[in-house]
């Protein structure tokens, strides 16, 4: 038990004074450029599955 405490204590210490936080800002441009490839992803998967989807469907339909 002792190792656990010993093993808490120093993480604690590390993050007090040895850890560098970002920024508020940086994490808000971070942040918004997570979001927006997020949201161009999900747009490029939408367009691919609508594509697959009326592609799949005129190839069904033909025969």
């Amino acid at each position: 038990m002792d190792k656990v405490t010993s093993f808490l204590k120093h993480s604690w210490e590390e993050v007090q004074h040895n850890v560098t936080w970002p920024k508020f800002t940086d994490l808000q441009s971070s942040s918004t450029l997570v979001l927006v490839a997020s949201l161009i992803f999900a747009l490029l998967v939408g367009l691919i599955d609508y594509l697959f989807e009326n592609g799949l469907n005129a190839f069904y339909q033909s025969f």
